[in-house]
């Protein structure tokens, strides 16, 4: 998304824990005539984040858009259900989103302007088999930021949740049932365009998204045989 951003003119910083990634990442936007810079932090440790904030201000002035973005995924069985690794997908999802937001967050409202988005996941609206940990973590990225938008009204910071589907990316390489599978560009198309129209929110793609806003409204006992046939972690 950032080489995207850049090409529409943004100035960028590019968190992650992998430095070489995201000098690579940097070296591609610079090499066609943008701005961008990398601030190797990982997520979980909000100083880290809160001092990459502070360089990327001293470089490029005032942070005007966050992108939470970092997130983890993983097989949550209950027959073999870890504490450890339901943890750990929490703290990166969960936590992690809020470490970004409370970095930018006094500055943006001080400012009176700004603009919070939040990657979640349609898997947020209802429990996935095999996915207890995935799921919990999105809906509470997607409650989370409900919350700032609700909080942060007349404020001039606006919030986007935006909601997808299934993405080709190293997250989903290997499984053979993803319904209404996207290309990376094209999500990533659909994800700035609802960035720009800073639409409150925003799932894709429609057929999925229509699916599951479909399955919200079943019976309980209907919702669970359909979903226990229907596991997306094969």
């Amino acid at each position: 998304m950032g080489i995207e951003l850049a090409r529409r003119g943004a100035s960028v910083g590019l968190l992650a824990r992998r430095r070489e990634v995201l000098e690579e990442i940097v070296a591609e936007i610079t090499a066609a005539g943008g701005r961008a810079m990398a601030l190797p932090a990982d997520v979980l440790h909000a100083d880290s984040v809160r001092v990459a904030a502070c360089e990327l201000r001293r470089k490029f002035g005032y942070i005007d858009l966050l992108v939470a973005n970092a997130g983890v995924g993983g097989t949550t069985y209950a027959v073999d259900l870890c504490e450890n690794e339901v943890a750990q997908v929490i703290r990166v999802n969960v936590l992690g989103a809020v470490n970004s937001v409370t970095a930018v967050i006094p500055h943006m409202i001080q400012r009176g302007s700004g603009h919070l988005v939040a990657i979640s996941s349609l898997a947020a609206y209802r429990g996935l088999p095999k996915s207890a940990a995935y799921c919990a973590s999105k809906a509470g990225v997607s409650a989370l930021f409900e919350s700032l938008r609700i909080d942060l009204r007349k404020t001039g910071v606006d919030v986007t949740i935006i909601h997808p589907g299934f993405i080709k990316t190293p997250l989903t390489a290997g499984r053979m049932r993803m319904p209404y599978l996207l290309e990376l560009d094209e999500a990533v198309r659909k994800m700035i365009w609802a960035i720009e129209k800073r639409k409150k929110n925003y799932s894709f793609p429609w057929q999925l998204a229509s699916i599951v806003r479909a399955c919200m409204l079943l019976p309980i006992p209907v919702y669970d045989w359909i979903a226990a046939r229907n596991s997306f972690r094969e």
